[in-house]
Order: structure tokens, then sequence, then C-alpha cells
């Protein structure tokens, strides 16, 4: 599929970084436009201040790379201004603890990806949308499957907002698992998991 990606990073090496991320994961990608804050990200929405759309883009973009710390607000607030827009959008930061991760699973991202993680581990996530998979960085999988398994309170106080390290790839969770996982984080049951996905209520306690 063609590919029209626009990413909101406001450091300039990291958005760099990103782009040939980008440009590795999709060999038809046709257009990647580069955003510093939220006012220029809005711009190339076709946004206004508050997030509300002038009119319906000719050519909208496909994919939404945003960090969450900008400097002129929290990539958060996009995020839910994205609600509507024909686009994945994928969150790309540092911070991997529960007042970053689940705020943002709530505005809906459609991803969680660590900037720490190496370039061949963010490529392999990002190939995962043309799969319909949800790209998460192994560590946030991992988070996310101890959260539930522990029966963790959303928002957990006083939570460290501390990048984390990449883990090695063989402790990657499957896409079967990374799904589930998902939509627990987005408070499905696990009937309705198991609906949603095609398989028995069981098959879906086994993947967690």
């Amino acid at each position: 599929m063609s590919v029209k990606v626009l990413i909101l990073e406001d450091n300039p090496v990291a958005r760099g970084f990103l782009c040939r991320v980008v440009s590795e994961s999709f060999s038809d990608v046709s257009t990647i436009v580069e955003a510093g804050d939220l006012a220029a990200a809005r711009r190339e929405l076709g946004f206004g201040a508050r997030g509300q759309p002038h009119a319906v883009q000719a050519s909208p973009f496909q994919l939404v790379l945003l960090d969450l710390e900008l400097p002129d607000g929290s990539g958060l607030e996009l995020l839910r201004e994205l609600n509507g827009y024909p686009a994945t959008r994928i969150v790309t930061t540092l911070y991997s603890d529960d007042e970053h991760l689940f705020p943002a699973l709530q505005f809906g991202t459609d991803g969680y990806l660590l900037k720490e993680d190496r370039f061949e581990v963010l490529v392999e996530e990002l190939q995962k949308i043309v799969r319909g998979q949800p790209p998460l960085s192994p560590a946030i999988a991992r988070r996310l499957l101890h959260h539930f398994r522990d029966g963790e309170g959303h928002g957990t106080a006083g939570a460290a907002s501390v990048p984390v390290r990449a883990e090695p790839d063989h402790e990657q969770l499957t896409p079967r698992e990374s799904e589930v996982l998902t939509y627990l984080s987005k408070g499905f049951t696990i009937k309705e998991i198991a609906s949603l996905m095609g398989i028995k209520w069981f098959t879906v306690n086994d993947h967690i």
C-alpha cells in the first residue's frame, strides 16, 4: 500500500531516526512529513488550534507517529483529536510507565513503541500494521502482560517516568499474545476478546 506518514517528534536526531525506520518498514512510502511540535502537526493534518479539522484532506495521512512529551503540550492531546481520523496512530516515546502507557491506550493509540529499541525491532513492529497486528515494543508487551497477570490498577500512584531498555528479541511475544494484550488494555473481557478474535475463551487465557 502507498503510505503517507506524519512524524511528530521534537528531537531532530530522533525524528531522523524514525524517518529511516519508516522508510525501511514500507517499500512504497510516498511522503514522510515531519513536525517538531503540536502546532506544526495540527497544521499538517488540517486541524485548527483546538484540533478541529478545517476541511476533509484530499490526501490524508495513513500513519501518524507521535511523541508524548512535546514543547507545546502532550501528544495525548493530538491522539485524542485524531479519533475519527483515518490513520493508524502509533506512540513513539522513551517512557513505559503507567502514567504514559495507559492514557495513550485509552485515547486510542494503535501501537506503542519505545525509541530505545533497536532499529531492526522497530522496523519489524511497524511492519505488523500491514498484517493487521498492533505494533508493541517487547518491553511494553511484557509490561501489559505483568499488569493483567498481577491485577494492578491503571495509573499506579507514584509510578516513575523513566526510560526502559529494550529486552532481547527472544523474549518477544507472539502476534496473538500481543493482540490479546492490546484488547485487554482497552478494557475488553476475555469472552469479548474471544469473540473478536474468533477463538475460544480458554484459548485467550492461554495467551495471558
